[in-house]
C-alpha cells in the first residue's frame, strides 16, 4: 500500500511517545531504526505483534537498531499498552494520522470479510542516513519479530 521505496528518504516526522518526549526523523538522523505500523494498542493482532517484537528485542538491539510502534492511539494508551506487556521500546502516538499519511499505510483494506478504512500493518528498517532499507508489507503478527531479524540479516 505505502508509496514510500527502497532507497526512498523517510518523510518528516514528530511525534510524542508514551513519555510525551518528541521523537522526530531528524533527532534519528545518524541511528539505524526500525518503526513498525499498526492499528489499535491491545487488539489481539496487534497484541501479538508487539509482544514477538518485545520477544525478539534483544536480537535486534544487538545489530543496533531502536524500535518504534507507531498508530492513531494516544500516548495514555500508549503507556497502558507498554506497562501491561512490558514493552522495552516506544510507541508513538499519531492520533492525526500525519505520519501514517505521510508513509502512505492509510486506507482501504479488508478486515474479518468487510472493506474498512485503516492503518495497513507495515514496517520499514531505516539505515543510519535516514533512507528506507527494507519494506516489510506481509506481515505475520505471531512471527514479526523473526521476520524483521530476517530482513536485517538479508540486509548485511
Amino acid at each position: 500500500m505505502t508509496h514510500l521505496s527502497v532507497g526512498d528518504q523517510v518523510p518528516n516526522f514528530k511525534l510524542e511517545n508514551q513519555d510525551g518526549e518528541i521523537v522526530t526523523n531528524e533527532s534519528l538522523l545518524s541511528k539505524k531504526y526500525i518503526i513498525f505500523f499498526y492499528p489499535k494498542d491491545d487488539s489481539p493482532g496487534c497484541t501479538k505483534e508487539a509482544c514477538n517484537i518485545r520477544d525478539n528485542f534483544k536480537q535486534l538491539n544487538k545489530k543496533g537498531y531502536l524500535i518504534f510502534g507507531v498508530s492513531p492511539d494516544n500516548t495514555k494508551k500508549h503507556k497502558k499498552f507498554i506497562d501491561k506487556y512490558e514493552f522495552q521500546f516506544p510507541l508513538l502516538a499519531d492520533p492525526e494520522k500525519e505520519m501514517i499519511n505521510s508513509f502512505g499505510i492509510w486506507g482501504p483494506k479488508k478486515f474479518m470479510g468487510r472493506e474498512i478504512i485503516g492503518v495497513h500493518r507495515t514496517t520499514f528498517i531505516i539505515d543510519d542516513s535516514g533512507k528506507v532499507a527494507a519494506i516489510l508489507t506481509k506481515v505475520k503478527t505471531k512471527e514479526h519479530g523473526q521476520q524483521i531479524l530476517n530482513a536485517i540479516n538479508d540486509l548485511q
